[in-house]
């Protein structure tokens, strides 16, 4: 057996749930940081005088930041190793996360912003990548979720710490707060496991020994470590996502994640302006915030079990309905606890729908070009995370009814959903002819 195929046939072990753990940590003070911004906009406009548009570009500047910093470290994965890539982006987003709170103008801020944005960038999709060389091939989808729904515990705790700290604090503090993941760094350097596809690229099968060991002890004495993936006889990971089988479904997977990242920054940056707008208060606007990402999480949790039973698309695409209905009904609604209503479908519907399709994208594709595919989706996908924090800025500057606001933004829903319809099921590495194929593929080069 190869080392690959034994974690897709291993059981659940303590190693897993301490990577899940620490995972899971990197991704909520990545969500505490990125959701901040959105909950500070009111009192960095009153602090510097600066408008909507500046506060929109400060917003599509830091997401430029993060899609530059997808491809670039998505691309250098592969050289320097999965775990290297993630240590280093947790540093940069949580380092200048930091700093921003101590930034004496607006200027400074964006600087700030911009950097913590290449590791916010970064971190994702080499996250989800490393998870699913080692994740279980039974649970691999729920585990992805799973860690991914730490960036919505995350910027759920955006929301609270907000509502705690900015009406007496000022915006400073809840920046500061950004820098504890700093502490953690030691630790996570100790249990996360360098990317298996690194250290067999690289031939270092001591460190695969080591990592079998603490899931199974004595196993790798049965690991056959002549075998030779396919990726390295392949000119280039990405070309291979634009082959026939695969060309179609990769670009409606890049125009499924571009559409939710238009819905999920367009209210992480604007969902409390919006609220405020639409006559709520600041505190039930920063609540908004919170249950945005109550419904993510729970919609993650419950959804990916049923993925396991009826398949992503049959999920995923009626969730996009949801959301898009549901922004259209917030703008016309006038009862508060309606309204949270929405918005926790909202939540299910964007940051929940990403979590499970970043887990679609990785249970799609074969190990090979798995991170490829992963990196250049989020990369592509960022593109609509540069966009909607401008494109809500131009919206309020248009002075339209609350409910045009919600409307313009659902109209990326539509589009999402068309575009997951279009994905097709019959190439994906989880068919069982598609499994055999890479059996036998398998077989061949060992011997």
């Amino acid at each position: 057996m190869n080392p690959i195929s034994f974690f897709e046939q291993s059981k659940l072990k303590p190693f897993h749930i301490l990577l899940v753990f620490w995972l899971f940590i990197i991704l909520m003070f990545e969500g505490y940081d990125v959701v901040i911004y959105g909950a500070t906009i009111p009192f960095l406009k009153e602090s510097w005088g600066i408008s909507d548009m500046i506060a929109g570009s400060i917003g599509s500047y830091t997401t430029i930041g993060t899609a530059t910093g997808a491809v670039l470290f998505g691309l250098y994965s592969d050289r320097f190793g999965r775990k290297n890539i993630i240590i280093l982006t947790t540093l940069m987003f949580s380092l200048f996360t930091m700093l921003s709170g101590f930034a004496p103008n607006a200027i400074i801020f964006t600087i700030c912003r911009v950097i913590a944005g290449f590791g916010f960038g970064g971190v994702m999709p080499n996250i989800a990548s490393l998870i699913s060389e080692y994740a279980p091939l039974k649970y691999r989808a729920a585990i992805i979720s799973f860690i991914f729904c730490g960036y919505s515990v995350g910027a759920m705790g955006a929301s609270f710490i907000g509502q705690a700290l900015l009406p007496d604090f000022g915006w400073q503090p809840v920046y500061w707060i950004g820098g504890i993941s700093l502490l953690f760094i030691p630790f996570m350097l100790k249990a996360i496991p360098e990317s298996l596809d690194y250290l067999l690229t690289h031939k270092q099968h001591d460190q695969i020994v080591m990592i079998v060991n603490k899931v199974q002890p004595s196993a790798a004495t049965t690991l056959d470590f002549t075998y030779k993936k396919k990726a390295q006889a392949q000119k280039s990971p990405v070309s291979a996502l634009f082959t026939k089988k695969f060309a179609v479904t990769t670009m409606m997977f890049w125009l499924a994640c571009f559409c939710t990242f238009i819905l999920m920054y367009s209210l992480n940056t604007w969902l409390p302006t919006l609220m405020l707008q639409a006559g709520y208060t600041l505190s039930s606007s920063l609540m908004f915030v919170a249950v945005l990402q109550i419904g993510s999480i729970v919609g993650t949790v419950i959804l990916s079990n049923i993925i396991q039973k009826v398949g992503f698309k049959n999920v995923l695409i009626p969730l996009y309905l949801v959301g898009a209905i549901s922004l259209t009904l917030i703008g016309f609604s006038t009862n508060l606890y309606l309204a949270y209503f929405f918005i926790f479908l909202i939540g299910a519907a964007t940051v929940g729908l990403q979590n499970m399709s970043n887990a679609f994208v990785a249970a799609y594709y074969p190990v090979e070009i798995r991170s490829a595919a992963l990196g250049s989706t989020m990369a592509f996908g960022r593109l609509g995370s540069i966009v909607a924090p401008t494109y809500v800025a131009m919206l309020l500057t248009m002075n339209l009814q609350p409910q045009f606001n919600f409307i313009a933004i659902g109209i990326a829903a539509v589009f999402g959903m068309i575009a997951l319809f279009f994905v097709n099921d019959k190439h994906a590495d989880y068919q069982p002819a598609h499994e055999s194929e890479a059996n036998n593929t398998e077989t061949a080069q060992a011997l």
